[in-house]
């Protein structure tokens, strides 16, 4: 079996299985709770919080846990237009964004928000100058991911945090679910950044546990009300055995981000140079900067997507079509789309992802593999 579908989820570290099911079993108490047993879990939900935040160099009291890393975003977009409403009422993003951003923009945008969604160019990388031309006094939010979830494109981050050091009152959100891990995060996550989300299912955790940065001091408003968790922001008890996975996960995760990343490109390469050149193959995550190492996307001329899939399957090689989250919806890519690719290119368009699990013989495989179906599919539609 080789699993090319990191992007979509990951499997839990052993280790990391381990911790979860300890807490399940041993402190297992409300942390809200003011007896032993619930401050015993309390203990361990701040200490998973302090873990976490000292990994990403933020404070503790800036660490927000959710359930997932779309609540994280819906909760950054929407909390804070409720919360900045009286300042103004328009938001910013780009046409390449995760569902869980551009639809909780699209929801404030019938509530009466004016949103403004950026072009990309060829590689799906927002300009900055049209950010700028954006801004507005009525500005109060641009959403704009740290790497595309669906090609990986890295967006420029740092140049976009220059733009808006001349707008301190426009909070800025930043969607890093895909970006954590990659060797980039100073690409990514600038002193300018107010808010930022993570999932902690991206990298070798649990799902159910989603993560949002908030700077310290920034305006937001509570989606969930109840009994006050998260410092009356984010109402329900926490899912503690599965956010103490999460801080070991990411402690493990990020132990050596410069040889993980290399071992990702390694095998990157080594697929592309199989890829590269062939008639009727259209690859849309080149090596280069511009471009996380763990992501492929790429297109065989007159074949869809889905069919690749599923043929690929049978072998028990597993890939995605672009955005799992959208997979099984037959929603095309919007990446794609925004970047103009041709709709039979888009439609046709798989996008493998990799971990540093994954190994060069595994990729051989791959190769060996996708060769027969490559021959096959060119011959019934004379690519040359």
């Amino acid at each position: 079996m080789i699993y090319f579908d990191n992007s979509a989820t990951t499997a839990v570290y052993p280790a990391v299985l381990e911790t979860y099911d300890k807490v399940t079993k041993d402190i297992w108490g409300n942390p809200s709770s003011l007896h032993k047993m619930g401050d015993r879990s309390h203990q361990l939900l701040e200490a998973s919080r302090k873990q976490i935040a000292s990994l990403l160099n933020v404070k503790p009291h800036e660490i927000f846990f959710t359930s997932s890393g779309s609540e994280s975003d819906n909760w950054a977009i929407k909390g804070t237009a409720l919360a900045k409403k009286e300042f103004g009422n328009h938001i910013i993003t780009s046409s390449v964004e995760h569902a869980a951003v551009s639809n909780s923009v699209r929801a404030l945008e019938d509530l009466g928000f004016r949103v403004t969604v950026l072009p990309v160019d060829k590689n799906g990388q927002v300009d900055p100058a049209d950010l700028k031309a954006a801004l507005d006094k009525e500005t109060i939010l641009v959403s704009i991911m740290g790497v595309n979830n669906e090609i990986g494109t890295i967006q420029p981050i740092k140049e976009i945090s220059k733009v808006l050091e001349d707008y301190p009152n426009v909070t800025f959100h930043v969607d890093n679910v895909q970006a954590l891990g990659k060797d980039i995060w100073d690409e990514v996550f600038t002193n300018r950044v107010d808010l930022m989300s993570l999932s902690a299912h991206k990298f070798h955790a649990p799902r159910g546990v989603g993560i949002l940065y908030k700077k310290e001091g920034k305006m937001i408003k509570p989606l969930i009300d109840g009994g006050g968790q998260e410092k009356g922001l984010r109402s329900s008890t926490e899912n503690l055995p599965a956010i103490a996975a999460t801080a070991k996960a990411m402690r493990l995760y990020l132990s050596d981000e410069k040889k993980n990343a290399a071992q990702e490109l390694a095998v990157k390469k080594k697929i592309i140079s199989y890829l590269d050149g062939k008639p009727g193959i259209h690859i849309f995550s080149p090596i280069n900067d511009k471009f996380i190492p763990s992501v492929l996307c790429f297109s065989l001329e007159g074949i869809r997507g889905e069919t690749l899939v599923h043929t690929l399957e049978s072998k028990e090689i597993y890939v995605s079509t672009t955005s799992a989250c959208s997979s099984r919806s037959g929603v095309e890519s919007g990446t794609l789309n925004a970047m103009k690719v041709e709709d039979d290119l888009a439609t046709g368009a798989i996008r493998l992802s990799f971990d540093p699990s994954n190994t060069i013989e595994e990729a051989e495989q791959f190769i060996s593999v996708f060769d027969k179906i490559y021959k096959h599919f060119a011959e019934i539609n004379h690519l040359k």
